[in-house]
């Protein structure tokens, strides 16, 4: 149906208004960390408060106290989420990945591009982003912890770029994949 009433469309500008300068004020006052791109779980969050607010303006059965609730819960917990984080090494172990080594050295770690189905294809279009025409230049390729791909050159020694990244452990090459899954 094109058209149901006035009172409608009067609901959707409202509701919508007000919707979204409540969200506006729950995100400032929640800080910057409350929408990151840092890895899956902070990205549901945000689909959620998404769908959220699509339902608070759109669906006439959702009055506008508990759509603002239900955004205001979820910002709450998101930032519970990451107050824990910050507080606790277990926690972050268990809501966030870490970042996985695909290039080490020079050298491909095929282990880890398995695992994380990442193809050398997309390893090469990171590294010639990055203008580097040999792996051999490089320290490092990282998968990151939100998706995105690390180019890291060779540098000086114990500059502490990769500090959090596994790396091959003794006895192992780069080949054997020995990185630590995210």
């Amino acid at each position: 149906m094109f058209f149901d009433s006035w009172s409608g469309l009067l609901r959707v500008l409202v509701a919508g208004t007000l919707a979204y300068g409540a969200l506006i004020v729950f995100l400032r006052v929640s800080g910057k960390r409350t929408l990151t791109k840092l890895n899956a779980f902070d990205l549901v969050v945000t689909v959620a408060l998404g769908s959220t607010l699509s339902s608070l303006i759109l669906t006439k059965s959702v009055a506008l106290s508990e759509g603002l609730l239900a955004l205001a819960l979820l910002i709450a917990l998101q930032y519970g989420i990451t107050w824990l984080s910050v507080r606790s090494q277990s926690f972050r172990d268990l809501v966030k990945s870490e970042p996985t080594l695909l290039v080490h050295r020079g050298q491909l770690v095929p282990g880890a591009l398995r695992r994380q189905r990442v193809t050398v294809e997309e390893v090469w279009a990171a590294v010639r982003a990055e203008g580097v025409a040999d792996l051999s230049d490089l320290a490092a390729v990282v998968l990151e912890t939100d998706g995105s791909i690390s180019v890291v050159r060779q540098g000086p020694p114990g500059d502490g770029t990769l500090a959090d990244v596994a790396r091959p452990g003794p006895g192992r090459s780069a080949s054997d994949g020995a990185s630590r899954q995210s």
